[in-house]
């Protein structure tokens, strides 16, 4: 499986420190944003990504993140020259995905729970198997924002709106998907929306009609945390802060994860210490020195 991660849009929410930096450059604690929504991909075992973001700020990923060759990983990159919609994410990177199943995570999402990498795997592994798509379910105060998903009492999928005036439910769905290859064929034949957008709620509404989709519930002890906002950033920030401290564990240390993954050895990871002369690289070191464990992912 490959994944992508769309990093466009102007960020105009978060004006005017975004006026000439992608968003998801912006340090979110310690880290670049991006480094979450990565994360989420790695921990789902998927080694080959292919970054989307725009003509101003591709470079910018391309200097962070170079080939991926230091993370044991491959990295691509293409340009979406105006912001399309989700959807487009598909159309831009056709060439990429080939013949597989591929996952899509948005450049400024943040997943943190308990047991995630477990439920990553599994998605992955369960569309790569039997194919279809898998999206996510979580409980938010305020659904009117988002794609809302609307459930049975049996907990059947009954509908997905984008971004309804009268929500069915509270049930949102965040920015991470799996899908086998037949979304490449349904992300181009999608119309467009009346908001000129290529809707991934389209994309999932296919699925669902086609009675391929499944979604999980993401419960109580997840947290799913916006950025889109100033407020969100600092509020999320603020998580991330909280519980490094408190556990002395990172949250999306990718080089942790591609350590844990066996990407990487030992001694690469020494190395990638060696270059942050900050307690993220007396991080590196700490975990370098320590047996794998399940607790740390």
């Amino acid at each position: 499986m490959k994944g992508i991660i769309l990093a466009g849009g102007a960020g105009t929410r978060l004006f005017p420190v975004t006026k000439v930096i992608s968003k998801q450059i912006l340090p979110l604690y310690d880290k670049p944003m991006i480094y979450y929504p990565l994360s989420a991909l790695m921990l789902a075992g998927i080694r080959e990504i292919l970054l989307i973001s725009t003509p101003r700020d591709i470079d910018l990923f391309k200097n962070l993140f170079s080939d991926g060759e230091w993370l044991g990983m491959r990295f691509e990159y293409a340009v979406q020259e105006s912001p399309r919609g989700l959807a487009d994410a598909f159309i831009v990177g056709r060439q990429f995905v080939g013949n597989g199943a591929c996952a899509l995570v948005l450049g400024d999402n943040v997943f943190y729970g308990r047991g995630f990498g477990a439920v990553l795997k599994k998605a992955a592994s369960s569309v790569e198997r039997y194919g279809g798509g898998m999206i996510f379910a979580y409980y938010v105060k305020d659904p009117s924002g988002f794609g809302v998903v609307e459930f049975d009492s049996a907990g059947r999928v009954l509908s997905i709106e984008e971004k309804p005036l009268v929500p069915k439910s509270r049930y949102i769905v965040p920015g991470l998907y799996f899908y086998d290859n037949a979304v490449l064929d349904i992300a181009k034949n999608v119309a467009v929306s009346v908001r000129g957008e290529i809707e991934i709620t389209s994309v999932n509404n296919a699925y669902l009609e086609a009675g391929r989709l499944s979604v999980e519930l993401l419960g109580r002890g997840m947290a799913w945390l916006d950025t889109g906002t100033h407020d969100g950033l600092l509020e999320a920030a603020n998580f991330i802060s909280t519980i490094q401290k408190r556990q002395g564990l990172y949250v999306a240390c990718i080089e942790e994860i591609a350590y844990r993954n066996n990407w990487i050895s030992v001694d690469q990871l020494l190395r990638l210490a060696a270059a942050h002369k900050t307690a993220y690289g007396d991080y590196l070191n700490f975990i370098a020195g320590e047996e794998a464990g399940d607790h740390f992912l």
